[in-house]
């Protein structure tokens, strides 16, 4: 049983690591994370009596 918890959290540990990775190295090879600079606006209709 130890020797799965240990696994798990190995695996845990590496996603981290790989998420962080990401995280810092993904505007260099292409990944946008800015968000999208457009206002959306949805017309909302309120059906009050």
């Amino acid at each position: 049983m130890l020797q799965i918890i240990k696994w798990i959290l190995f695996l845990i540990f590496f996603m981290l690591l790989g998420l962080t990775a990401y995280a810092y190295l993904g505007p260099f090879f292409g990944a946008d994370f800015s968000a999208p600079l457009h206002d959306i606006t949805i017309p909302v209709e309120i059906d009050a009596q």
